[in-house]
């Protein structure tokens, strides 16, 4: 019974700090359940090496014991240390809610990891995709409409597929999205997106699908469009395009501020186009664009 409830306390623990984070610090779901994912972890860990054991019983040794767990079942530093992340936010809270003296892991260095560089489309590239899907049905202008605005807007596709149709001016040609932790921002959108958006609502309407739906994007049922289907749309594409399987929703964001830098776009306006809260999150896209520009140099260049 001891055993149990030491288990029931370190469980309650971790539920009302992701509580703190859901509804004081806005989190979205999908980080909700990566913290969940690792906290459950970490606590299953610890239960198994001690059944008696309670977050304010944390020792060195557990945690190396721990991360040495992390390394056999996944290599990869940057996993690793978001893991470590996690733990560190638990414990952080706990100090603050006066269950522990101090924060056990404030020290402890988390691995560094090698930035990879993100994946992004070319000019002709995008112009494949983009030109991929049918204007011929409802669901082939949807899927256009759809391209056009995550490449348009640089858009995460979590706050895509949230956006309604009132969230489109079409006179002053913005988008009013619903950033993480319930950041509102007003993204540009394009001729081309625009166009597109205009063609598939006309169909939409004329076929009278959805009509009680607000959403921007919808399925065959006529409700609101998931990412995942977002991820299906894409890739179908991207084989009818034969573009690299890799590809991802998250590519045209990348292509999006990669091609806004290449032109001259500054590092600022780019953050905030993307709805970065930090400008250190944008810089990678510098780095990308610094290796393009060295591949063109020593290509080009007669004494490179």
């Amino acid at each position: 019974m001891k055993a149990k409830s030491k288990k029931t306390s370190a469980y309650h623990l971790a539920e009302r700090f992701l509580r703190h984070l859901k509804y004081s610090k806005n989190f979205s779901p999908h980080t909700l359940r990566a913290y969940q994912s690792d906290l459950s972890e970490f606590l299953e860990f610890c239960l198994a090496e001690n059944p008696a054991f309670s977050p304010r019983d944390i020792t060195h040794l557990t945690l190396r014991k721990f991360l040495a767990l992390l390394r056999q079942r996944n290599p990869q530093n940057s996993t690793i240390a978001r893991k470590l992340s996690s733990l560190r936010s638990f414990y952080r809270f706990l100090e603050r809610q006066g269950v522990v003296e101090a924060n056990p892991l404030a020290a402890l260095r988390s691995p560094r990891s090698r930035s990879a560089l993100p994946h992004f489309l070319t000019d002709e590239e995008l112009a494949r995709l983009l030109f991929a899907p049918s204007e011929d049905t409802l669901w082939g202008l949807r899927d256009r409409a759809t391209l056009e605005t995550l490449y348009s807007t640089g858009l995460r596709v979590s706050e895509l597929v949230a956006l309604d149709e009132s969230s489109v001016d079409f006179l002053s040609e913005v988008i009013l999205v619903k950033g993480k932790g319930k950041k509102e921002r007003l993204a540009p959108v394009g001729s081309y997106a625009l166009e597109a958006l205009r063609k598939y609502l006309a169909r939409r309407r004329r076929e009278r699908v959805g009509t009680s739906s607000s959403a921007l994007f919808i399925n065959r049922f006529g409700t609101r469009i998931t990412a995942r289907s977002v991820g299906r749309i894409l890739q179908k594409y991207i084989k009818l395009a034969g573009l690299e399987p890799r590809t991802s929703p998250h590519t045209l964001r990348h292509s999006f501020a990669t091609h806004l830098l290449d032109r001259g776009a500054d590092l600022r306006s780019v953050q905030e186009l993307l709805g970065h809260a930090s400008l250190a999150t944008t810089q990678i896209y510098t780095h990308l664009t610094t290796s393009r520009l060295k591949e063109v140099y020593n290509k080009a260049h007669p004494r490179a």
